[in-house]
């Protein structure tokens, strides 16, 4: 049996692994979170009460070990990167850090893990509120790679939608498109990665324990969909139009998650080449825009 820590898994993908390891039954899984978010599991966990930011909270947590799996979930920076190396050396197996597709920025497309290199990537002390969300990933990947003596494997993923999004991303289109309220968008040519909740808990799951694949991994759902593509498949269940203006004309209460200026899309080879098989987006995506129609979403 496997001791497994998830920091940060009372909801969305990080609730799903949780559930994914206890229905496994091979694992004694931990959850620890601020202890600010209810959660009920698939079956029993142990809770402990972490404020992530604090190295010292943090440091308690390592120290219930040790441990064969820490998943991160909510690693934000250089210094939740620094404390958790000095928090978790001798005391893990292997450490699985989620990561983002905005470590990669606007420009090459599809990205490939070596397009951002955390082995090489300057990183420097800094809290979340220092940088945006794109470079607190790049150094927190940094960090782990440069600095930790155990080893690591950082899940960069696009943006994970499901029924269970508590951001309302997808709903945001869906509920203006049968509403008839203007979506701005700078770009509906541009193709996007996209990877289910469930899909993300799978990856995940299999990242820490079918395999000892390290560094950035890349993952998202088969098959990238343009913005235009997206769109027409939800005028297509709602039986609406969709009315689309550019940003500066729709006002920034109507500016779209999905608002990117130029494709924005993974490679996802190096996950496939170690064996891990993907679902393909339109297996799930329309089922789920289905869903927020009907409002079971």
């Amino acid at each position: 049996m496997g001791k497994v820590l998830v920091l940060g898994g009372t909801r969305y993908f990080g609730k799903r692994l949780v559930n994914l390891l206890l229905r496994e039954g091979a694992h004694d899984v931990t959850v620890a979170t601020r202890g600010l978010t209810e959660a009920e599991f698939d079956g029993p966990v142990n809770r402990l009460t972490v404020d992530r930011s604090d190295e010292t909270s943090l440091a308690k947590a390592a120290e219930a070990g040790p441990w064969d799996i820490v998943y991160d979930n909510i690693c934000y920076s250089p210094n939740e990167a620094l404390a958790a190396v000095r928090a978790f050396q001798g005391r893990v197996g292997r450490y699985v850090m989620t990561s983002t597709l905005s470590v990669y920025g606007f420009g090459k497309s599809p990205a490939v893990e070596n397009d951002v290199n955390p082995y090489e990537y300057a990183w420097g002390a800094g809290e979340r509120t220092d940088m945006d969300y794109g470079e607190g990933k790049r150094q927190a990947e940094a960090v782990f790679f440069q600095q930790a003596g155990f080893p690591v494997a950082a899940m960069r993923i696009p943006i994970v939608l499901g029924p269970d999004d508590y951001t309302r991303r997808l709903h945001f289109h869906v509920e203006r498109i049968m509403n008839g309220t203007p979506i701005g968008l700078p770009n509906l040519a541009a193709e996007m990665s996209f990877i289910s909740s469930a899909e993300t808990a799978d990856f995940l799951h299999w990242l820490g324990t079918g395999t000892d694949l390290a560094g950035p991994v890349n993952a998202s759902s088969d098959g990238a969909l343009t913005i235009s593509e997206l769109l027409g498949l939800i005028e297509g269940i709602t039986g609406k139009r969709a009315i689309v203006l550019p940003e500066e004309e729709a006002g920034p209460e109507n500016e779209s998650p999905f608002g990117v200026p130029s494709s924005w899309v993974l490679d996802i080879s190096k996950a496939k080449a170690a064996g891990y098989r993907f679902g393909k987006v339109m297996d799930w995506m329309p089922d789920l825009v289905g869903q927020i129609v009907e409002g079971k979403a």
